[in-house]
């Protein structure tokens, strides 16, 4: 009797991408803005919800950005980056920064983190990150980054997103 060696792999999925797309969004999230400070020097930053820890130690986290993102070379060649984690009041702050052709950092409150990426004022967390590691994984990049400072603001509420809409906290 042989052994088969072929590969094994996923069956071609009987969805739509929008239904995928509905379908993660019933995942409940918190919306985080990356900022980094390209090679240039100008600023560069973007809304995502693709935030997760990753370790405790060392300390890593992880968020992806999709290839055909304006803002990927920045992030991709950089050696660091900040994540910030909108408070339940920075709707409008969220939504900027989600928006295309427009210029997201005019009037808007930051200073300097240790690397240079901006961190975003009134937050209820940031995390300062080396770019460690990038992965393409279809059409992102997961970028790993290795925390090498981070702050919280205590007994603050996050902003939430879900189902396509956004939310405070309630606790139960």
């Amino acid at each position: 009797m042989s052994v088969t060696t072929e590969a094994k792999r996923a069956r071609a999925p009987h969805f739509s991408s929008a239904e995928f797309r509905t379908a993660l969004g019933m995942f409940a999230t918190g919306v985080t803005i990356v900022t980094a400070r390209a090679p240039d020097g100008s600023l560069v930053g973007l809304t995502a919800n693709s935030f997760n820890s990753v370790s405790l130690n060392p300390p890593l986290v992880l968020w992806s950005l999709s290839q055909a993102a304006s803002s990927m070379a920045a992030f991709r060649t950089g050696s660091h980056y900040a994540i910030n984690i909108l408070g339940a009041d920075q709707q409008a702050l969220a939504q900027r920064f989600a928006t295309r052709h427009t210029d997201r950092f005019a009037d808007v409150a930051f200073v300097d983190g240790q690397s240079g990426a901006p961190l975003l004022t009134g937050t209820v967390a940031s995390f300062e990150c080396f770019n460690r590691s990038r992965y393409v994984e279809g059409d992102h990049v997961i970028f790993v980054g290795e925390v090498e400072r981070c702050s919280h603001q205590a007994g603050s509420s996050p902003l939430l997103y879900h189902g396509g809409k956004f939310y405070t906290e309630h606790p139960l």
